[in-house]
């Protein structure tokens, strides 16, 4: 199994390679257009601020590529937002793979960026695959998809959003699967082995 972790100035890369190990999976971190679309996986990891990450995607071609990919591609956290078609955080257009707009939770008596643990539901692909219906999963994140058809998961934190999303080839997750302890790693294992 070739799997490439796509390397961009937003990445929480150590971590994910990390979780890797855990479940005896090895990838390749790279930004080389020919190595991501050697690989059989791709993920696409993320933290940070969506205009300043969409940038460097373009300024690298790395925007087109990742739309263009065939094979199975896993955003998680920022890397799934930049999946979305807009974001409101800086106004950024985004890679549109999925037609959810990215918005602001606006606060109301919660902390904004909700950190911490947050049960997930509704789940609906083979990625969740043993996965129990509210399991929780780490979540670090300010902004949230919104809902719609490409929704596999959902989760409430004042309001109901999208934690996971699915088109075609191209799944992401709002939550950190390499924090969110076993959940995670059966979700990982799940995108290497099973999808």
């Amino acid at each position: 199994m070739n799997l490439a972790i796509v390397k961009y100035n937003a990445g929480n890369i150590r971590s994910v390679l990390y979780a890797l190990e855990r479940i005896g999976k090895e990838a390749v971190v790279t930004d080389d257009p020919a190595e991501i679309k050697a690989a059989d996986k791709v993920i696409f990891p993320g933290v940070g601020e969506a205009s300043t990450a969409m940038g460097y995607l373009k300024e690298r071609g790395l925007d087109e590529l990742i739309r263009g990919l065939q094979q199975p591609v896993l955003g998680i956290c920022l890397g799934m937002q930049l999946m979305c078609s807009y974001s409101e955080e800086n106004d950024t257009e985004c890679l549109g793979i999925f037609q959810n707009q990215v918005r602001r939770f606006n606060g109301d008596g919660l902390k904004v960026p909700q950190i911490g643990w947050n049960n997930i539901f509704g789940l609906r692909s083979p990625l969740f695959e043993g996965v129990p219906e509210q399991s929780f999963c780490y979540f670090v994140h300010g902004y949230y998809a919104s809902s719609g058809e490409d929704t596999i998961a959902s989760s409430d934190y004042g309001l109901v959003y999208s934690s996971g999303l699915q088109k075609g080839n191209f799944y992401g997750v709002q939550f950190h699967p390499e924090k969110s302890a076993q959940v995670g790693e059966t979700i990982l294992t799940n995108f290497i082995d099973k999808i």
